[in-house]
């Protein structure tokens, strides 16, 4: 029951994702090579390290005393977060719905980021909600309002274009309504999974970067006024490291297939930390449907073995070693081990096996610190 509540919030949040035309999009076996309820975290140098670290320590100060933690993502890619690994997946699954540049100017279908089984809640003003629980909002969110309230209002912040850029670089929207007292739109808020503490969300671009900061509820005595306070001090104070930081990032970044490897098509998953990393989609797109499909059924296959390992051997981790030919005589290869998993298609490895590990070996020592190398 749960679960199927949970389906229907979600079709009616975000329905707008899955539609085209008359027609309903649901994932495919072309999303085998990206992991849900991960992130994808941006590779950067030291100089440019440095310069988020002081990006970081600048926003926090710019809230006095008040607690408060950020998140800042380059392109759709995450670069710093000083939340907890839950609340950060969930949050930035919510930028790359609806947040970074892209997601406004294309508003760009990401299904594939939504959290899968039952930790999938990118909710609304309670976006961080507890995994496996019902969101507050969803609770009695009927389509009818209830008798004699004329001011019910069920808050949908998955919905498309309902947040704009405003001139000072502050992402505004009415998705949480306004205040009773004024016009203005409220700040939206969320509840940190970790703290159980709900927070103002507020988020700022500049060109391709976007600074998230949230900031406690019961710190804020004026509500609006007080974070629009808080705003004002972040523009005055952090303008100049964001320059900064946008322009080192711009400068080491080659675009969308900055981590393709050429002659591989792979999935690189850090269970531990909830990072994953994988072939560009366009790069993806060039495997045929049946290395795909062959992917997609290994996958299955692996989260069966994982699943029977953690019923069977409580706190133990099942080390895998599955490869597979698929009809068209490509290779799709998974290993798991020690909490990372590597699953990878080799089409033109179509010898032999011994071929097809030696090309594993080296992608593993080369690019993962040897953790999935069999010597």
């Amino acid at each position: 029951m749960l679960k199927l509540l949970y389906l229907i919030c979600m079709v009616l949040l975000s329905g707008a994702d899955f539609l085209v035309g008359k027609k309903l999009l649901l994932p495919s076996f072309r999303d085998c090579l990206k992991e849900r309820g991960t992130v994808q975290m941006l590779t950067v140098g030291r100089e440019a390290a440095i310069e988020v670290q002081s990006l970081v320590r600048v926003l926090e100060s710019c809230a006095g005393n008040i607690p408060c933690h950020s998140l800042i993502l380059f392109q759709d890619l995450l670069v710093s977060t000083t939340l907890s690994p839950d609340d950060t997946v969930n949050l930035f699954a919510y930028a790359v719905l609806r947040l970074t540049p892209r997601a406004l100017s294309s508003g760009v279908s990401s299904w594939s980021y939504l959290r899968k089984g039952a930790t999938s809640h990118v909710s609304s003003s309670s976006i961080l909600a507890r995994p496996g629980g019902v969101p507050e909002q969803f609770q009695g969110s009927d389509v009818n309002p209830p008798a004699g309230d004329n001011n019910y209002r069920v808050i949908r912040p998955l919905q498309q274009d309902k947040w704009s850029k405003g001139k000072d670089g502050f992402l505004v929207t009415d998705i949480w309504g306004a205040e009773a007292s004024n016009l203005i739109s409220a700040t939206p808020t969320v509840l940190l999974h970790q703290t159980e503490e709900r927070m103002y969300l507020c988020v700022h671009q500049h060109k391709s970067l976007t600074l998230i900061f949230l900031i406690p509820v019961s710190s804020v005595l004026i509500g609006d006024q007080g974070v629009s306070v808080v705003k004002q001090q972040v523009l005055e104070n952090v303008s100049l490291k964001l320059l900064k930081v946008e322009e080192k990032l711009s400068k080491g970044w080659v675009g969308e297939n900055a981590y393709h490897v050429s002659g591989y098509r792979y999935l690189l998953v850090d269970g531990d930390r909830n990072v994953s990393r994988a072939s560009p989609a366009g790069k993806v797109t060039t495997l045929t449907k049946d290395s795909l499909l062959a992917l997609s059924k290994l996958r299955e296959e692996v989260d069966l073995e994982k699943s029977r390992a953690q019923s069977d051997n409580a706190g133990h981790e099942k080390e895998l070693e599955v490869s597979i030919r698929a009809k068209n005589n490509a290779w799709v290869i998974a290993r798991v081990t020690r909490g990372k998993e590597l699953y990878m298609v080799l089409e033109k490895a179509n010898e032999t096996l011994l071929y097809a590990s030696d090309a594993v070996e080296k992608f593993s020592n080369r690019y993962c610190n040897g953790a999935f190398s069999l010597n």
